[in-house]
């Protein structure tokens, strides 16, 4: 298997002239392969270009009925989404000028019922259309920088003074249950809709996605998402289960499982531990603490989350990595980066590293540079298949 994958990164097809993207900068482009001491390094996790039955993708021709399959498999074992609004609002509460853009303080459609989150909108001056972001986190102020702890994590704000709408929103739930935590928000998620917490993060943003795309100053074709930590595991769960999201960056989420770092916590009850009628005690599994829920069942299992990666390709990503997301998670990439190498469609696969959790200034520049590159200057990304 391994020769099998090395063996794709030199057997790529011809790119489709709507796959054509402007070089990369120069700043950018070592973030597209790994250290030389993990290149070609596919490390133990099972590839996701092999079918349930065994049967190996020889081809791009062949991905898409894998793809539905990995889908279908996440989906099946994450819990079924409720149905998708079909005309999520975005309702504007109060509106103020704000340096040289504008601000909303809005109100937005994110389930049935309806249920809706605060946010805030952030609108760039001229006509458009824009490329948008969706930004997600514990609570909607800190993306808009409107929280003065932010520390490097205003990314709404950074991006809407590179040209982009952005919308950050906050754990839903929190606008009817004030003064719930977020673990409790999603666990009570989990109890409600019988399905793990993050793909019910994974159903707001979708949500969000297609209330951005509704407006008239958006370019419904790029909308991306960005996270960091808590919301980079909520952005990778939904720019992966979610084909619309044109391009997402994961900031430090751990995008393995790893229960050797305590800060890679899929193993509690709202990340991807909940289970119907068991409440597990916070903390690293041992004796006292099982393993429960779906991450019980793919740690048993041997199982990870690269397939899930590899449905991003062949749409561009950026693992911001820190002291989550270290350099040998590139055994975990390179999976996708192969593939997207089968798929003609090569350097969309990009990581870079810093030292410690929170984003730096450079790391910041990094992040806005990669979605400005991809969706802002002119480039054009593949538009996956729609639902």
């Amino acid at each position: 298997m391994k020769i099998f994958l090395l063996l794709l990164c030199t057997l790529a097809a011809p790119l489709r002239s709507d796959d054509v993207v402007r070089t990369v900068p120069p700043g950018l482009v070592p973030f597209f392969a790994p250290p030389p001491e993990f290149a070609g390094d596919f490390g133990e996790y099972r590839s996701p270009l092999k079918f349930a039955d065994g049967r190996i993708v020889n081809s791009a021709a062949e991905w898409p009925a894998r793809r539905a399959e990995i889908l279908k498999s996440w989906h099946g074992r994450l819990g079924a989404w409720p149905a998708l609004l079909e005309k999520p609002r975005i309702e504007i509460r109060v509106t103020e000028r704000r340096e040289n853009f504008t601000q909303h303080q809005v109100r937005v459609d994110i389930g049935p019922g309806p249920r809706r989150c605060e946010g805030w909108l952030l609108v760039p001056d001229g006509s458009g259309p824009f490329p948008a972001m969706l930004a997600v986190f514990y609570e909607p102020e800190t993306a808009a920088g409107l929280n003065p702890k932010s520390q490097m994590r205003d990314f709404a704000y950074q991006l809407v003074q590179r040209g982009f709408v952005t919308l950050s929103i906050g754990t839903p739930g929190a606008l009817d249950h004030p003064g719930m935590e977020t673990r409790e928000l999603l666990i009570a998620a989990g109890d409600e809709l019988k399905i793990q917490p993050l793909t019910y993060l994974a159903y707001v943003a979708a949500n969000c996605h297609t209330a951005l795309a509704a407006r008239s100053d958006v370019d419904a074709k790029r909308i991306g998402i960005i996270g960091h930590s808590y919301g980079g595991k909520w952005a990778m769960f939904a720019s992966c289960l979610w084909e619309k999201f044109a391009a997402a960056v994961w900031c430090d989420p751990g995008i393995v499982f790893d229960e050797t770092n305590t800060n890679i916590n899929y193993y509690e009850p709202w990340y991807l531990g909940w289970e119907a009628g068991k409440v597990r005690p916070r903390g690293v599994p041992n004796a006292d603490k099982p393993r429960t829920g779906l991450y019980g069942k793919m740690f048993e299992a041997g199982e990870n989350m690269v397939d899930l990666h590899a449905l991003m390709a062949p749409r561009p990503f950026l693992v911001s990595g820190g002291s989550e997301d270290v350099p040998w998670h590139w055994r975990a990439l390179n999976h996708t980066r192969a593939l997207c190498e089968l798929l003609g469609a090569p350097k969309r696969v990009a990581m870079t590293h810093r030292n410690g959790h929170s984003p730096t200034p450079e790391a910041m520049e990094q992040m806005c540079s990669f979605l400005v590159h991809f969706l802002k200057d002119g480039a054009a990304v593949r538009q996956p298949p729609q639902r």
